[in-house]
């Protein structure tokens, strides 16, 4: 068998000279995947929501994932935006855009989710989740897509979620607009296939993240959480999300679109 040259390969997946938006990029899974595709050699702007940040007791988030890839000396424009706002998701890609020169890697992370028994949702609720875990995904690829066409190259890369097909009871509009999302990035994957631009999903399972700190305070109960979650009986956490990302948004992902990467520990299984 013939050596291996592991310095070609390793070259597949670097992103030297490419320029990437992550949205929802300030913290967890976002911050992760931001800071991995610094490290892979790109320029990253990040999308944050300063009062969902807030919420979370974590409002210098943004700027706390800013310094970290600074210190890759990679830039990081930090582009402030709320996406339930209408147009503020195509906003966010031409400010990011206008900062880095271009868009060639597109990272949706940016969502919402409320447990509640189905029956007790209200308008409102709705609402917010369509406008920010749906309307804002087509805002933001019908702004991205057309640039990364023209230049004959590009990556999208939604994070999905076990929800997809495994629907929690308390997540029931949560998890028909995750759906929605992968079906859109599946038609938009053949539509684009042709093009140099590539469109892929990773759809998580239970990771540990600020989003559901909450359920950690009571350490038996997030105990048997893990225990039900998966065969793995363990959250994963962010970083373990970094490669497969890394995956689809390099050229490594060449011949690879429309596809969805469970990542679930065993969980979807």
């Amino acid at each position: 068998m013939a050596a291996v040259d592991f310095h070609r390969v390793g070259a597949r997946f670097s992103l030297e000279g490419r320029c990437a938006l992550v949205t929802g990029g300030a913290m967890s899974m976002g911050r992760a995947i931001a800071v991995g595709l610094a490290e892979a050699g790109a320029d990253v702007a990040i999308q944050t929501a300063p009062g969902a940040d807030a919420a979370l007791g974590l409002a210098d988030a943004a700027e706390q994932t800013r310094a970290s890839i600074a210190a890759l000396s990679r830039r990081c424009p930090v582009i402030t935006a709320d996406f339930i706002e209408p147009g503020a998701a195509m906003r966010t890609v031409a400010e990011a855009e206008v900062a880095l020169g271009r868009i060639d890697v597109l990272v949706i992370c940016a969502s919402i989710q409320a447990r509640q028994p189905f029956a007790a949702i209200g308008q409102a609720e709705i609402d917010r989740q369509v406008a920010i875990n749906f309307t804002a995904s087509v805002e933001l690829l019908q702004a991205a897509l057309p640039g990364m066409a023209a230049r004959g190259w590009g990556r999208v890369l939604a994070i999905g979620s076990v929800n997809e097909t495994r629907p929690d009871p308390e997540l029931a509009v949560y998890a028909a607009l995750k759906t929605a999302q992968h079906n859109l990035i599946i038609n938009l994957a053949r539509q684009y296939a042709g093009r140099g631009v590539v469109l892929n999903t990773i759809a998580p399972g239970l990771i540990a993240t600020e989003r559901n700190r909450w359920r950690r305070q009571d350490a038996a109960d997030w105990a048997r959480i893990q225990r039900d979650a998966n065969p793995m009986h363990r959250a994963g956490r962010p970083e373990e999300i970094v490669g497969a990302a890394l995956l689809l948004c390099s050229e490594a992902a060449s011949f690879l679109t429309g596809a969805s990467l469970e990542m679930t520990g065993g969980g979807h299984l």
